[in-house]
């Protein structure tokens, strides 16, 4: 009973941690048919800036929950007034444009900081028993926060006068201007939450992974088939994909090892986009946010 319990913190862990790389993008992507290759270097600036910040003497709960969002936001912002806005509608582009950027972000941070992996950061919050077997309160930090994200990405896209806005001008932007709409304004300051997103997911994960200059490269491929799979609704299509994909990625890891539990999550990725080439809110949850 012990073990199942372990085991079961850990299959929702391994939710969790897909539904949270996964959330910025799909906030990117869903609402503004954005594909960011940049995604994991947000990532990873995240990490970074909370490996900076507590190695300056700031507090870690500071470096993780305001700074790490909040420098990553910035950077989007700027990211989108530079070089995103010239290229909505032009999907090549875009891809083309973010995976240049990707390679700068890493080339900059490479020479700031070097190849090697940055200080390891322990997690602020200690292991816990279930009887006979140990689990990590930070994990279990990590899942409550994700769900608590999620709910409050829920309610500003669903209940306030931004989420209104935001959803109106990304399904209708030429109808959204001749109302007077600023949809210039809305569209930065989308994208700058799903990178604040990005940036909080990043910090949030650094006391268990490391920062290293190319970590984002591990980031992106999951990020990616977890919103691809889940398709156009940002937070069901995401949340159920990560159930999906990271419960089978755990159960594989566990019986097989962890090279054939990645081999799982693509495989089981492929037979979903096969079933339902929409992605999974494509013929379920259609009229989910």
């Amino acid at each position: 009973m012990d073990f199942a319990a372990a085991f079961l913190v850990q299959i929702v862990y391994g939710v969790a941690n897909l539904a949270l790389i996964g959330l910025g993008l799909a906030i990117i992507f869903g609402m503004m048919r954005v594909i960011n290759l940049a995604h994991g270097e947000f990532l990873m600036i995240g990490g970074y800036t909370v490996v900076v910040a507590t190695n300056k003497g700031v507090n870690i709960w500071i470096a993780i929950l305001v700074l790490a969002p909040l420098v990553v936001a910035a950077i989007g912002v700027v990211v989108e007034r530079v070089l995103i806005r010239f290229l909505y509608g032009r999907t090549v582009d875009t891809l083309l444009a973010t995976w240049g950027l990707s390679l700068l972000l890493v080339g900059i941070v490479t020479a700031i900081f070097g190849p090697q992996t940055a200080t390891t950061l322990s997690p602020p919050i200690g292991a816990f028993q279930i009887g006979d077997y140990g689990s990590s309160g930070y994990e279990l930090f990590i899942i409550a926060i994700t769900a608590a994200l999620f709910a409050g990405i829920y309610a500003l896209l669903r209940f306030s006068k931004l989420g209104l806005l935001a959803r109106g001008t990304m399904q209708r932007a030429d109808m959204a201007a001749a109302l007077g709409v600023s949809t210039s304004r809305i569209y930065m300051l989308t994208f700058g939450l799903g990178a604040a997103v990005t940036g909080l997911a990043g910090g949030l994960l650094a006391p268990i992974t490391g920062v290293v200059p190319t970590i984002g490269a591990s980031y992106i491929a999951k990020a990616f088939i977890t919103v691809i799979s889940g398709g156009a609704a940002i937070l069901a299509g995401t949340g159920t994909a990560a159930i999906l994909l990271g419960a089978m990625n755990n159960v594989i890891t566990f019986l097989a090892g962890p090279t054939f539990g990645e081999v799982a999550l693509l495989a089981a990725a492929i037979v979903i986009l096969r079933l339902m080439p929409n992605g999974i809110t494509g013929r379920y949850f259609r009229r989910s946010l």
